[in-house]
């Protein structure tokens, strides 16, 4: 017969073994855990390494039809995304993007020594910008054509870009940064007066590219803030007062993601393009 003692000693051991085997799935489940936050912060990491990498001023790959429209070279992501601003802009007027392309650059129909503007008429106000047509005679001459064909007319601006560097990109028919007219434009005016240490200024437009030389499209950015970037963008225009004030506003408004990248929260849709000649 088992004593009161050995019973005791008996309880007490499996009091024991109950303790251990605790302890050990927790020490478990706390590796596991760690695991876990390891491997995410592995990614979160590794994808915001990506994301600084990577992300250089590009737009539609020309030829291609077209590579990345990444535009921002520097743009740190946040912690964590913010709540949605309200959109500030009106609905989109009615009408469709024209698919429309060509197989090489238009001809030369601008006078270059005459002042050109372009109005882009959206939803959140109207944006006037003064064209540099005889530091690049190229690009202006591209939007008067592009314009003149309805080529951005009910197009979004898809990009809106608030840390690193502070633009808005629009121009792409696709509305996905991947899009173009189909040719491509030489680099202008790199060494525009108005670029200083590597800024854009605010208030600058200048074409987006792939990264490599010569490879614009359509697509460009406006600045709202002044940027800094390197002079590989070609500035073709400066935005009037009257444009500046809702272009904050888009930027006011925040974009999608809240780290910082993504499309504007605003509705901003081309209604109209227009190029004029003064």
């Amino acid at each position: 017969m088992v004593s009161q003692e050995q019973r005791r000693r008996q309880l007490a051991r499996e009091k024991f073994l109950r303790q251990q085997q605790r302890r050990t799935e927790a020490r478990r489940k706390a590796r596991l855990r760690n695991s876990v936050i390891a491997s995410v912060l592995g990614v979160v990491v590794i994808g915001g390494v990506a994301l600084y990498t990577t992300g250089a001023l590009k737009d539609d790959g020309g030829k291609k039809e077209n590579a990345s429209a990444e535009v921002t070279p520097g743009a740190s992501p946040s912690a964590a995304p913010t709540s949605k601003a309200p959109d500030p802009c009106a609905k989109p007027a009615a009408g469709s993007v024209e698919k429309l392309s060509w197989k090489k650059e238009p001809a030369m129909t601008i006078d270059t020594s005459a002042a050109y503007t372009l109005k882009l008429a959206t939803t959140c106000g109207d944006i006037g910008i003064a064209l540099k047509t005889a530091a690049a005679p190229h690009t202006v001459n591209s939007f008067d054509f592009l314009a003149g064909k309805g080529y951005f007319d009910h197009t979004k601006c898809h990009r809106l870009t608030t840390q690193g560097i502070y633009v808005l990109q629009c121009g792409d028919p696709q509305g996905t940064g991947m899009g173009g007219p189909g040719y491509t434009l030489p680099d202008e005016n790199l060494k525009d007066k108005s670029l200083k240490n590597n800024i854009y200024p605010a208030g600058t437009v200048a074409m987006a590219n792939t990264g490599q030389k010569h490879t614009g499209g359509s697509q460009f950015f406006l600045v709202y803030k002044d940027s800094q970037l390197p002079p590989s963008y070609t500035p073709f225009g400066t935005i009037d007062a009257a444009g500046m004030k809702v272009l904050n506003k888009i930027a006011a408004a925040g974009e999608s993601t809240g780290a910082g990248d993504g499309a504007p929260n605003a509705t901003v849709v081309i209604n109209k393009a227009t190029v004029s000649k003064s």
